[in-house]
């Protein structure tokens, strides 16, 4: 495995995201081939990172990924890898009264498992002396996850700075950086997190910010220093894929309305030897029709609705490939897509694809959000009956209307309560509300 370097916080919202990409961007006009990964099952940062990066960024999931997943992951990595962490520093599923340390899939769990060195990021705004109380009970918390020092965030003023520097360095711990607050790199949010990447007005224009921020404020060469080698067991790649392919021939939908899509996913059906082929659903652009297989990944579908209704040549593509047989499966959105109509949050409803018998609504939003363990109820290209998933669910629809004669999956979560069933099938078309991740190694 390759020099890696983890970029933590102790609670989501302390500005990681912004530091790692701006880490990213400054390293990459350093000349340092970097790469990056992010922990959980996040779709939004990993494209921001891309765009960093200049490179796919890879999903890091302890607890929904075989090792043998998460290896994988860096068979094409660079020397030097960046991970995004996710939430505090030590939050991951709750897995009842007896957790396991190494898939619970924290950022903890990563560090544990692959040996790399944490930095904390510590919003700072509104403390002063207490931060070395605060980086303190982090670094003594489990001395299996070796804290390598602290990257303060948002600081008001020199004299603030020089504050918090002499309480961090009295308590014994490497300060990297002291970054100030700045307007000019703050970034718009939305319902399941961030805008797009691919949404950003100026988005070259923020990342250069970021990395004239971080280039300023952090010391680069003692970043790259601290970096180190996995000191935990690599193991070997994946021999089989997280999801089988779907087809020989997969035309996978991909647009601001369906931009979800796992790349070590995808990277996987390659591997396999399936030919993906892409295309914009928003763009009214069809499926290719010598497929054998499309996808519809999860994304923003709502937000699109109306373009999505009147785009004829997909919808009526979509339909076509589900007459002739060819296998359809959607994700979230996807699955969205696949019902009668969607609801969006203004209570307008829009006609979708029809070809599997629910709709789904915003009207009423309503959180759905969780790690999920799924069984398959009947065969699919995903596998025979009983086959095994990992993955996750995050949206606010909700499906209305007739319920669904065949459901796809029966899930429980992450501490084994079942959940009942979900999604649907309708001859070759199938999907579900639920991100799959891998196969599940239980």
């Amino acid at each position: 495995m390759p020099r890696g370097l983890i970029i933590a916080a102790p609670a989501s919202g302390s500005g990681k995201t912004t530091i790692t990409l701006g880490l990213l961007r400054a390293l990459r006009r350093n000349g340092i081939d970097v790469a990056s990964a992010k922990v959980g099952p996040d779709y939004i940062d990993p494209a921001f990172h891309a765009a960093a990066t200049g490179r796919p960024c890879v999903n890091l999931d302890s607890w929904a990924m075989r090792p043998e997943t998460l290896a994988a992951a860096f068979d094409d990595a660079p020397d030097l890898t960046i991970v995004e962490g996710v939430m505090g520093l030590f939050d991951g599923a709750h897995l009842g009264s007896d957790p396991d340390p190494l898939s619970d899939g924290s950022t903890a769990s990563l560090a544990r498992l692959t040996g790399w060195p944490v930095l904390l990021v510590v919003d700072a705004a509104r403390q002063a002396q207490s931060v070395a109380a605060l980086a303190g009970g982090f670094a003594r918390f489990d001395p299996s996850v070796r804290l390598a020092g602290v990257i303060l965030n948002k600081v008001g003023s020199e004299k603030h700075e020089s504050i918090l520097r002499q309480a961090l360095s009295a308590a014994g711990h490497a300060v990297l950086g002291a970054v100030r607050s700045d307007k000019q790199i703050a970034r718009p949010s939305r319902h399941l997190g961030l805008v797009q990447a691919g949404e950003h007005p100026d988005l070259e224009e923020f990342l250069g910010a970021a990395a004239d921020r971080m280039a300023a404020d952090l010391d680069l060469d003692a970043l790259m220093a601290i970096a180190t080698a996995s000191t935990g067991a690599a193991g070997a790649g994946a021999a089989t894929p997280p999801l089988p392919p779907l087809g020989q021939r997969i035309a996978v939908a991909r647009d601001a309305a369906f931009a979800f899509s796992y790349p070590h996913v995808l990277e996987g059906w390659r591997r396999a030897g399936a030919e993906l082929c892409f295309f914009s659903p928003l763009g009214d652009e069809a499926p290719a029709a010598d497929a054998d297989a499309v996808y519809l990944p999860g994304g923003y579908p709502e937000l699109h609705a109306a373009r999505l209704a009147a785009a004829t040549s997909f919808m009526n593509a979509l339909r076509a490939h589900a007459a002739a047989g060819t296998h359809i499966y959607g994700e979230c959105g996807g699955f969205m897509a696949l019902g009668k109509s969607l609801t969006d949050a203004d209570g307008r409803a829009h006609a979708m694809a029809g070809l599997l018998p629910h709709a789904t609504s915003f009207a009423e939003p309503m959180r759905h959000l969780g790690y999920r363990v799924a069984t398959v109820l009947e065969e699919t290209p995903l596998g025979p009956a009983g086959s095994l998933w990992r993955g996750h669910e995050f949206h606010y629809a909700s499906t209305v209307g007739p319920d669904i004669s065949e459901p796809l999956f029966q899930i429980s979560n992450a501490t084994g309560i079942e959940l009942g069933k979900i999604g649907g099938r309708n001859g070759a078309v199938f999907g579900s509300f639920m991100h799959l991740i891998d196969r599940s190694g239980a």
